[in-house]
């Protein structure tokens, strides 16, 4: 029974039930094999929570990236729904059938053919920019496989996390960025790159306020959202807490956190798993 109380509450989390959505499904027929890097990172919960959480605020410093979400999204009142299509969008085109994925990338590069306008300085920005897509895509790739080498059952060996950057890729390029990191020093690379082009305003606090101090309706959830904002914040990069004005966990309450954090993973992998 504590299983499937906990089971129904993350898959109310990311499904939106009103709308009859249903967790994605494993098929054989999808874009990576079952023994694939990208399946075992992305299928962990923790991973994909705490990663979703410091790639949104990584992603939200860039200026573009940024006004795309502020000006043509209701984020701002409905986050949860705008990270159920995230975390959605990354199970269809890991596990769904390849039909899924494609309808589902192809959907994306719909949406963003109608996002675009023009930043405060005047320059002007699209949604379907390879540039702003690339910045998106390697915040979400670092942070995803950072959270599986801090809290997953078993890290990454140094080849296997370049495969995981490989098999990413894939997606990212069917999505149109431009350039894409298949390895990790690549990755970082052009995260360093990109670090000249971000800047921190009131709307880049804005989001993160609302990112980091989201409650729960149900008030026992109140711990576990606590960890797992903090967890995320540590996971930053340091320029990028200090962009944002956030703390790691100070130095003595740090084994408490991470211990919340592995006991978490490890609560969920036990509640999904088949025993």
């Amino acid at each position: 029974m504590a299983k499937q109380a906990i089971v129904a509450r993350v898959r109310s989390l990311f499904n939106d039930q009103d709308r009859g959505e249903e967790p994605v499904q494993r098929s054989s027929d999808a874009l990576f094999a079952s023994d694939s890097a990208i399946w075992r990172v992305h299928g962990d919960v923790t991973t994909m929570m705490v990663g979703g959480i410091s790639a949104l605020l990584l992603q939200m410093l860039h200026p573009a990236v940024l006004a795309g979400v502020w000006d043509h999204s209701n984020f701002r009142t409905d986050m949860l729904g705008r990270l159920r299509r995230t975390a959605r969008f990354i199970a269809l085109t890991t596990y769904g059938s390849r039909d899924q994925a494609e309808s589902a990338i192809a959907r994306v590069r719909s949406v963003h053919e109608n996002v675009a306008g023009v930043l405060a300085d005047g320059t002007e920005y699209s949604a379907g920019d390879p540039h702003r897509l690339a910045w998106v895509h390697v915040t979400e790739a670092t942070s995803f496989l950072e959270a599986w080498q801090r809290y997953g059952d078993r890290p990454l060996t140094s080849a296997e996390q370049d495969t995981y950057f490989r098999e990413f890729a894939q997606i990212a390029q069917a999505l149109g960025a431009d350039p894409v990191p298949t390895t990790k020093v690549e990755a970082l690379r052009l995260l360093n790159e990109m670090r000249r082009e971000l800047v921190v305003d009131d709307r880049t606090r804005e989001v993160a306020r609302l990112v980091l101090r989201h409650r729960p309706d149900n008030p026992l959830a109140i711990p576990v959202q606590a960890i797992t904002a903090q967890t995320a914040v540590d996971l930053l990069p340091a320029w990028a807490r200090r962009m944002h004005g956030l703390r790691r966990s100070p130095f003595v309450l740090r084994p408490a956190v991470k211990v919340g954090a592995l006991g978490l993973a490890g609560t969920l992998r036990w509640a999904f798993s088949g025993g």
